[in-house]
């Protein structure tokens, strides 16, 4: 079962990198503005006229600005985007059903959990909000973890003494694989944010408001998320090492990442931070979700994954 969730896995990443190229190519088709723009001949609906905004153009059947354009390629971007994330989603439970326990122990596993949250992270907000035109770069983020993934041990091995517990390595390293792949998307929205602009610069990308909102809703689901992580950690580190914060690099990176999605969290319900600045901020922060991520490939430190010591 351990060559099938590999196998699985090979097969998500093809899928990935097949809907980074559509979601690229959509990109690009919106820019030269060859949309599919939903107009249709229906009758003008009998409030026209004196009830106007999105209500009249979601019941009359109009695009919400350019949100709602469509390309020709557009739906075959989404199709495989989801292909990619059920994909990678059928590799994990295998792999946790082989392990026993949450098939995020090694850095191979965890790297394709991280791609794996963030294709589903895109999914579910691709789905609710109008933001597939920026959907190559969360995509982008996960068909690199991906790919690196196959350059990590792979096989089935025992973890290290530290982490030998199973039920809180599936729920502490689950949460922060959730969260890691919620920040991708605000990430991505904070991007979008910053070649918007305020103005909407750009008419095929989503609007300065859409790229906030989106943003912010992230980081309101992820931020708790995160911090259930953190204070699970500390209790696994008084288990496992008699204490609970040795500010160990993984841990002191993962605290300065809390903080930083702190100061967003409050930038960006101050007049005079919100905007470009707070969009500056989750590019730090997700950069610092990076660090937190591969710390310990890069400082010495109590936080080993299996294979790699």
């Amino acid at each position: 079962m351990a060559s099938a969730a590999y196998y699985l896995t090979v097969v998500g990443t093809i899928l990935l990198a097949l809907a980074f190229a559509a979601h690229v190519a959509h990109a690009v088709l919106l820019a030269s503005g060859r949309r599919v723009v939903a107009l249709t001949a229906s009758p003008t609906p009998a409030f026209a006229g004196v009830v106007t905004g999105s209500f009249v153009e979601r019941e009359a059947g109009l695009p919400d600005g350019s949100e709602r354009d469509r390309s020709a390629i557009s739906g075959t971007a989404w199709a495989l985007a989801v292909a990619a994330t059920v994909a990678l989603g059928a590799a994990l439970l295998v792999r946790g059903i082989v392990v026993g326990r949450g098939p995020w122990g090694s850095l191979y596993e965890f790297t394709v959990a991280f791609a794996f949250a963030i294709a589903l992270g895109y999914a579910i907000l691709g789905w609710r909000y109008p933001v597939r035109s920026i959907g190559a770069v969360p995509l982008g983020v996960a068909l690199a973890l991906a790919i690196y993934a196959f350059s990590l041990p792979s096989q089935v091995e025992q973890l290290v003494p530290a982490l030998q517990n199973p039920p809180l390595l599936t729920i502490h390293v689950g949460f922060a694989m959730i969260a890691y792949g919620i920040f991708a998307m605000s990430f991505a929205a904070g991007v979008g944010y910053l070649v918007q602009g305020r103005t909407d610069r750009l008419a095929w990308l989503p609007s300065h408001r859409t790229l906030d909102e989106v943003a912010y809703r992230s980081v309101v689901v992820g931020f708790p998320i995160f911090a259930t992580m953190i204070v699970l950690g500390s209790w696994w580190a008084s288990i496992a090492w008699s204490r609970w914060w040795g500010w160990d690099p993984k841990e002191t990176a993962a605290l300065v990442t809390w903080l930083v999605y702190a100061v967003y969290l409050h930038a960006r319900n101050q007049r005079g931070w919100s905007g470009r600045p707070a969009a500056l901020i989750l590019v730090v922060g997700f950069a610092m979700v990076l660090v937190t991520y591969s710390g310990n490939l890069w400082f010495s430190g109590l936080h080993a994954y299996s294979g790699l010591d």
